[in-house]
């Protein structure tokens, strides 16, 4: 992809603190503007409700790294004003994996390689043995159960396992066609591993092969067509922020008596 914004593709710690955080991101990009912020103003003005300074200080770190970071979706999510609970769990799905790469790679090809392998369950020792291959070698037993727990909290936020005891089963959630285009736009303004129709991001909620070939021959936004090897994905929409207009007009009511 040819952007400047980009996936991070360094291990962090966040994740420890601060998993996926659909209310607090919610609150984040409605309230957020262009001129910075800070943790005072923010906790002053109960963003977050009532959380003390310093969760304020964590969150407020977390929500920029994972939408600041990747313009202009802070605009089209804070304009946003009908967007489901549905959507909105798996927007801020996919903005976490943007920010944080062992939650990427865990949803995006662990998960999904045990989905394809039969395997439709996952338990939380699965997933610190995992660790020890994907994390750092220099994190203990300890902070690897830590993550482990966080992963799969995150994912079950994220609609991806149905239960936080174990075994925990594997689903694929329901992806809608605006859920979709708000991805594919601002994946194509970003610089990521992979390609539009070969990703983590599409691949963790279920989207791969034909199955996203269908979809995406009746997604709105795109005039998409695939002949054997040659791809046209046929833009309708210049960037994120056009597809946004273009949606906002889409939904507006028609006015009594039609269209003249």
């Amino acid at each position: 992809m040819t952007g400047t914004a980009h996936e991070v593709g360094e291990t962090t710690i966040q994740l420890l603190k601060c998993t996926l955080e659909v209310e607090h991101c919610r609150a984040y990009w409605s309230r957020t503007h262009r001129l910075p912020v800070s943790a005072r103003e923010a906790f002053d003005d109960y963003w977050f409700g009532a959380r003390s300074l310093e969760r304020v200080q964590l969150l407020l770190a977390n929500m920029r790294s994972r939408f600041d970071a990747f313009p202009p979706c802070l605009d089209v999510l804070r304009g946003w004003s009908d967007m489901s609970s549905e959507v909105r769990r798996l927007v801020c799905h996919w903005h976490l994996q943007l920010a944080d790469v062992l939650y990427r790679r865990f949803t995006g090809q662990f998960l999904v390689a045990r989905r394809e392998e039969g395997r439709g369950e996952v338990t939380r020792d699965v997933v610190v043995s995992w660790l020890g291959e994907e994390g750092p070698v220099r994190w203990t037993l300890s902070t690897r159960t830590q993550y482990a727990s966080k992963l799969l909290t995150a994912s079950r936020s994220a609609g991806l396992v149905t239960t936080n005891r174990d075994p925990r089963a594997l689903v694929t959630p329901r992806v809608p066609d605006e859920a979709l285009g708000y991805i594919l736009y601002l994946l194509r303004g970003i610089r990521f591993a992979g390609t539009l129709l070969d990703n983590p991001y599409l691949a963790s909620v279920g989207l791969a092969g034909s199955v996203l070939d269908a979809r995406l021959r009746e997604l709105p936004e795109l005039q998409f067509r695939r002949q054997g090897s040659l791809v046209d994905f046929g833009w309708r929409c210049a960037d994120l922020r056009n597809w946004a207009e273009l949606r906002t007009r889409r939904m507006e009511p028609v006015p009594a008596g039609g269209v003249s």
